[in-house]
């Protein structure tokens, strides 16, 4: 099993979520972050304009198959890309096990 963790850009998550249901991927979690990157995002308060370099984000967190990582990197890849900086990066690890609560059953059936 793999764990796939996102950082992607706020305006997205929609793209992301939607695209990654389409391909089998039902189940993340996903959370609110606030990070430091080579992004600066512009602000206008009261007609003055200045830059933060504290850059909103939102945070994926997905286990998978082993088979199905590949689709699921491509997948937000191609959701979330607009070619800009900012646009975020993609982990990957292993999971060594995984554990169903409600059964006490272990593996990768557990992720269906």
């Amino acid at each position: 099993m793999k764990k796939v963790e996102a950082i992607i850009r706020k305006s997205k998550f929609s793209t992301v979520k939607n695209a990654l249901h389409d391909v089998g991927v039902n189940f993340f979690s996903y959370w609110d972050v606030t990070g430091l990157g080579n992004e600066k995002e512009g602000h206008v308060y009261r007609g003055v304009s200045y830059s933060t370099s504290d850059i909103q984000r939102r945070y994926l967190s997905i286990v998978v198959n082993d088979d199905f990582e590949e689709i699921t990197v491509k997948t937000i890849i191609d959701a979330a890309s607009t070619g800009d900086v900012g646009d975020g990066k993609i982990f990957v690890s292993h999971i060594d096990e995984c554990y169903r609560i409600r059964t006490g059953e272990k593996g990768g059936n557990t992720l269906k």
